[in-house]
C-alpha cells in the first residue's frame, strides 16, 4: 500500500511539475501575451525558448537538488531541522562569491581566470570547501555531533571572513544581496544540463543508499550490528550532499528553506523507506522552487520578488503551521 501510495505520489509530483513548467514559460514582464505572440514572432519566440523556459527548468532542478539534499541530511544527522547548509556549504559559497566579486572588479590578473571558471564554479568551489573544511576539522565522518560542531563553527568563521570582504569592498554589497537572497533570473541551458547531470547522479547514489539511511534511524549501534560499512557509506552520502548542494547554490545562490521545507512535506504525504523519501523530497523541493519563482515573476509584474525571500515566507509558513498542527513538533 505505502509503495503504491509512494508511486501515485511521484506521478502527481511530475504531473504538477508539467503544469508548472507550462505556466512558467507562459509569465513574464509582458504577461501572457508573449506566448500569445510567439507563434509569429521571432523574438517572443526566442523569449520563450531562451530565456523562460529555461530559467522555469532550472528553478526545478535546483529545488529538486535542495530537496535530495535536505532529506540526505536529515536523514544522516537524524535531525528533523537538517538542511543542506548545514556542513558549511553556505558560508563557504558566499565567501568564495564574495573573494570572486573582489578580484574580478580589482585584480587584473585574477580576471583572466575568473572568467575562464565563472562566478559560478567559485561559488561551487567554495560550497564544496566548506564541507571540506567541515570534514578536516571534524576529523571524521563517524561521530555525528562532531560533525554538526564543526559545521556551525566553519559556518560562523566563513560567515565572518564574508562580512569582513564585503566591509572592505562595500561596491559589491548588492551584488552579494543578490546571490543571498537567491535568484533564477540567468539560468541558461547550459546551467540546466549541468543541474540535471547532476541531480540524475545523486539522486542515484542516495537512492541505491537509503538502506543506510534506514538503518541510522535505529542508532549507530543497531546499524553498525547489521553489517553496514557506516564510516565509507556516510563520507558517500555527504558527497551527495556537497555536491547537491554546491551545484545549486553555484547556480541560483542561496535558497532559502526548499531543502528543509521539502522533507518534511514529503513525510507528511507518506510514511515510507528513506530511499522513496529521497525521491519524493527531491520532487516536492523541485515543485516548490517552481511555484515560487512564477509567484516571484507574476506578483509584482514588471518587477521581480527574489526568489528566495518567497521560500522562506512560504517554507517557513508551512513548517510553522505543521509545529502548530503536531504540537510543537515536526514529526
Amino acid at each position: 500500500m505505502t509503495a503504491r501510495r509512494s508511486g501515485l505520489l511521484v506521478i502527481g509530483l511530475l504531473l504538477l511539475a508539467l503544469v508548472l513548467l507550462a505556466v512558467g514559460a507562459s509569465i513574464g514582464s509582458t504577461g501572457f501575451e508573449g506566448l500569445l505572440a510567439a507563434r509569429h514572432d521571432a523574438v517572443a519566440l526566442q523569449i520563450l525558448l531562451d530565456i523562460r523556459l529555461p530559467r522555469t527548468l532550472g528553478a526545478w532542478l535546483a529545488g529538486a537538488l535542495l530537496g535530495l539534499a535536505g532529506a540526505v541530511a536529515q536523514g544522516l544527522f537524524r535531525n528533523p531541522l537538517a538542511d543542506p547548509y548545514l556542513l558549511g556549504s553556505a558560508s563557504g559559497a558566499s565567501l568564495a562569491m564574495a573573494l570572486a566579486l573582489v578580484l574580478l572588479g580589482v585584480s587584473p590578473f585574477a580576471t583572466a581566470w575568473l572568467v575562464r571558471v565563472g562566478l559560478t564554479g567559485a561559488a561551487f568551489a567554495g560550497a564544496v570547501g566548506g564541507v571540506l573544511l567541515t570534514l578536516l576539522l571534524a576529523n571524521s565522518v563517524q561521530h555525528t555531533l562532531r560533525l554538526l560542531l564543526a559545521g556551525v563553527i566553519v559556518g560562523v568563521v566563513l560567515g565572518a571572513a564574508k562580512d569582513l570582504v564585503t566591509l572592505g569592498a562595500p561596491d559589491i554589497l548588492s551584488a552579494m544581496q543578490g546571490f543571498n537572497l537567491g535568484s533564477t533570473s540567468f539560468v541558461g541551458w547550459t546551467a540546466c544540463a549541468l543541474m540535471g547531470g547532476v541531480w540524475l547522479l545523486c539522486i542515484a547514489v542516495a537512492w541505491a543508499l537509503g538502506h543506510v539511511l534506514d538503518g541510522l534511524t535505529l542508532g549507530e549501534a543497531t546499524a553498525q550490528s547489521l553489517g553496514l560499512p557506516l564510516p565509507r557509506m556516510r563520507a558517500v552520502l555527504i558527497l551527495v550532499l556537497a555536491l547537491a548542494t554546491g551545484t545549486a547554490v553555484a547556480q541560483t545562490g542561496m535558497i532559502a528553506f526548499v531543502g528543509l521545507a521539502a522533507p518534511h512535506l514529503a513525510r507528511s504525504l507518506v510514511k515510507t523507506t528513506h530511499s522513496r523519501l529521497i525521491v519524493l523530497s527531491s520532487l516536492a523541493g523541485g515543485v516548490l522552487l517552481m511555484a515560487a519563482d512564477i509567484l516571484a515573476r507574476w506578483l509584482l509584474a514588471p518587477q521581480e520578488l527574489p526568489v528566495g525571500v518567497l521560500t522562506a515566507v512560504l517554507g517557513g509558513s508551512y513548517l510553522l503551521w505543521r509545529m502548530h498542527k503536531r504540537g510543537g513538533g515536526l514529526l
